[in-house]
């Protein structure tokens, strides 16, 4: 059997709702297998050598100047590709902002897997935005973020929401960047695209509201089954998964700046049940909401 034929280590991703991103030298040898697949996204930016990156039936050769990206929910396994010395490369697990699934769309080869090459004059930009989204995942929130360069973590995970959407921004403009050549406006004022994102801003306005997919749908003037279809599609999350983690967002922010009980937060954010609550903050978490306000985070 070959080194390419033997089983990756199992490891898990982090939970969807967490930002973790760090930057990997790895020589022959180096591989990741994940059976069950993962519930957060996986980008990854290689700068030298080669990997390759398997997900479903589709698989991705990562080249120095490639962004390749996992969406998640699908069994994959990486590895530094077969022949190749080594394999440096910066890779960061979240949840996707609404809206980049569509600017990864031209790029997708299957089975959840984008695959684009950045323009060579998008190559320093690109890197040094990766720098940045290391230094601000370290963010405490308070006085200016960490500095970017010489002397970085090789791996940071953001703490707070000011941390999470500084981090995200960073990454939102190397998505942009590596896709910009390959990304194509709607065809029209009634593409589907836009029923999409009227979808996220109801939810985003008000995630504690009611919705369900039914009512969605009713909104954006599509039956139940077609609106669950194309959200999916468009987002790689349903509609249901995708409300919530926009809920569980809320709840945290609720979490980090007012004094409302676990049980007030878990009301206010759509959550009925403060049992069910509490499960499912926890999962993607990791910590449950009450340690999660007093800072006691994995």
């Amino acid at each position: 059997m070959t080194a390419e034929g033997l089983p990756g280590t199992a490891v898990p991703a982090p939970p969807p709702g967490m930002v973790v991103t760090g930057r990997y030298d790895q020589g022959p040898g180096y591989r990741i297998n994940r059976p069950e697949g993962s519930s957060s996204w996986l980008f990854t930016w290689t700068t030298d050598g080669r990997g390759l990156l398997r997900q479903g039936t589709a698989q991705a050769l990562a080249r120095r100047g490639e962004l390749v990206v996992l969406a998640p929910g699908v069994p994959h396994h990486y590895t530094v590709a077969p022949g190749a010395s080594r394999w440096r490369f910066w890779w960061t697990h979240c949840q996707a902002r609404p809206g980049w699934a569509q600017w990864l769309g031209p790029c997708a080869v299957g089975d959840g897997v984008y695959a684009v090459g950045a323009p060579d004059d998008t190559h320093a930009r690109i890197e040094a935005a990766f720098h940045r989204l290391l230094a601000d995942s370290r963010w405490t929130g308070s006085g200016a973020p960490p500095a970017a360069g010489p002397g970085e973590t090789p791996v940071a995970v953001a703490y707070g929401s000011a941390a999470r959407e500084l981090a995200l921004c960073a990454l939102e403009e190397v998505v942009l960047l590596a896709t910009a050549g390959a990304h194509r406006a709607p065809p029209g004022p009634d593409a589907r695209d836009g029923r999409v994102r009227r979808a996220e801003e109801l939810i985003a306005a008000d995630p504690g509201a009611p919705h369900t997919v039914d009512s969605l749908a009713a909104r954006v003037a599509l039956s139940p089954s077609r609106f669950a279809h194309v959200f999916t599609r468009e987002t790689g999350v349903s509609p249901m998964r995708a409300l919530r983690e926009a809920r569980l967002r809320h709840a945290a922010r609720l979490l980090e700046s007012t004094d409302l009980t676990v049980e007030r937060v878990a009301a206010a954010s759509g959550f009925p049940s403060p049992f069910h609550f509490n499960r499912v903050f926890r999962e993607r978490y990791g910590v449950p909401p009450g340690a999660y306000r007093s800072g006691e985070r994995p």
